[in-house]
């Protein structure tokens, strides 16, 4: 969960520039957020108008996905492993890897969508002076608005095309990692 926040932490400012420029085409006319031209004049626009800080607007719940995505992933493919190598009859192989990476995968989406709504929605609103969002004060307060305005499962928003991302990188990285560690003779995880 750490390095999984700390690695989103460093990233933040680029998740926050593509947010910006994945909501400016849908509708120009509705959204409050200037017009943008790209990654670096976005970045550039963003530091002007909101300092360095701005960069980093969103950060919280960026970091909070990161976090439970890879505790998903990590321990749901550990633990569906050891499961399936415990009460079946499969051995420690690629197709027990691709039954726990598909466990994992789905936990990981499962987790981290209602996060990834929360982060989008922090990072796509326009903050104002002081540091206020226009329509969030907080993680915790896009949570809870989302729920009591849209419903609990407006927070699933998305779930479909998390889940069908996050399946094939989850299958290739555990396949890979586990061939890897067998090559390298250090046996599987």
């Amino acid at each position: 969960m750490i390095a999984g926040a700390g690695g989103q932490f460093i990233a933040s400012p680029m998740d926050r520039v593509k947010i910006i420029l994945q909501i400016e085409g849908a509708s120009s006319s509705t959204s409050s957020l200037p017009r943008t031209r790209g990654t670096w004049r976005t970045l550039r626009d963003i530091v002007r108008r909101e300092g360095g800080r701005g960069l980093w607007k969103g950060w919280v719940p960026n970091c909070q996905r990161a976090a439970l995505v890879c505790l998903g992933d990590l321990t749901t493919y550990d633990t569906v492993k050891q499961w399936i190598l415990r009460n079946t009859s499969l051995r420690d192989t690629a197709v027990t890897h691709a039954l726990s990476s598909f466990s994992s995968g789905l936990v990981s989406a499962t987790l981290g969508t209602p996060a990834d709504v929360v982060k989008s929605r922090m990072m796509s609103q326009q903050y104002h002076h002081g540091n206020r969002g226009s329509l969030y004060s907080s993680s915790l307060d896009c949570l809870t608005s989302t729920v009591r305005q849209e419903g609990f499962w407006a927070l699933y928003k998305g779930f479909v095309p998390v889940w069908t991302r996050m399946a094939p990188w989850s299958l290739t990285f555990w396949l890979v990692y586990e061939e890897i560690r067998v090559l390298a003779g250090i046996g599987n995880f």
